[in-house]
């Protein structure tokens, strides 16, 4: 009997031992840098057990989008910078109006210009069929984010997931909190330090406006070449007429020869703040550098303030809560 309790004994040291280590390895193994002050329970492997073709579902999907409309991969990242500025990156921005809602959708940044819906819809429809309820909204926004801007060319980065999807939208988040594309850098400046962002994510991250388009009515003065004198206000313009489907650093070159799209692309050179236009120059001659920065401030920026553990939930359809 003494023997039996010893070895019970033994066997609770053991596994009490076995479970601090994988708690202490949990958070000291995943520690991303985050948009804000805290680290959260983001890490990559999230879905290894519970869903782990998660990422080939979403390429797949992904894949076939872009093939039938290469606009697709720009609409995505847009999607992600749009979802995380206006109350974290907790996939807000896809639900819809209801009773208790007022849409996202509906803001001044996002109203008539944010697309790719339909697109996450269907990621979330084929990861419901494999893995139901268990893969969030949130976390399909950053993984077509990260999948649009490598089927376009881009880098690619290790992205930590767990992010949880809200039960609320913020109308009024969205319309304070996502930057107007204007000519005034402070403030661009402002809008990123309130989210933990720099001005190194900044400019970096500016860069994925190397793929997309904008409407006519917003850039008639910088693409006269593509826009009519009168009219046309919703035709597109590229935003990167050397290689608008091509994420590469084309965008800087661009601006350096005084053809950025948006007022807010040539303010980075020319809005009197050193350490933007020394960046627009570094990346105009170093794609790589570019390319490695652009990885992680996608990463920073996909950490702002996401909910995890029980917080929110896994919504099984994106357009609404449970």
């Amino acid at each position: 009997m003494a023997v039996f309790r010893g070895t019970l004994l033994g066997l609770v040291v053991v596994t009490l031992v076995v479970s601090a280590t994988l708690s202490a390895s949990h958070l000291d193994g995943f520690n991303f840098g985050s948009g804000g002050s805290q680290t959260h329970d983001l890490f990559p492997q999230f879905y290894q057990s519970s869903c782990p073709q998660v990422n080939d579902i979403v390429i797949s999907v992904l894949q076939r989008a872009i093939k039938k409309n290469p606009r697709v991969a720009a609409f995505l990242i847009r999607l992600h910078f749009h979802d995380c500025f206006a109350q974290g990156c907790d996939a807000s921005v896809l639900l819809d109006n209801s009773t208790t809602i007022i849409s996202e959708k509906g803001a001044e940044p996002n109203v008539n210009s944010l697309r790719g819906f339909e697109v996450i819809d269907e990621m979330k429809a084929k990861l419901e069929e494999a893995c139901p309820l268990t893969v969030s909204c949130a976390d399909i926004v950053a993984l077509a984010a990260r999948g649009s801007t490598v089927l376009s060319g881009g880098p690619d980065w290790v992205l930590p997931l767990g992010r949880r999807d809200s039960k609320t939208a913020s109308f009024e988040s969205s319309n304070r909190d996502i930057p107007a594309p204007l000519p005034d850098l402070s403030a661009l400046i402002t809008a990123f330090e309130r989210q933990g962002l720099d001005e190194t994510d900044l400019v970096a991250l500016s860069g994925g406006h190397t793929i997309g388009f904008a409407k006519c009515s917003f850039v008639r003065q910088t693409r006269k070449s593509v826009c009519p004198r009168r009219g046309g206000d919703n035709t597109p313009a590229p935003l990167d007429f050397v290689s608008p489907t091509r994420l590469d650093n084309s965008y800087f070159k661009l601006i350096l020869g005084g053809h950025g799209l948006l007022p807010s692309d040539q303010v980075l050179l020319t809005g009197n703040r050193r350490q933007a236009a020394e960046l627009v120059k570094t990346y105009a001659a170093n794609e790589s550098l570019f390319f490695q920065q652009f990885a992680k401030s996608m990463v920073k920026m996909g950490n702002i303030s996401p909910l995890t553990g029980f917080e929110g939930q896994v919504r099984k359809n994106c357009r609404r809560v449970n």
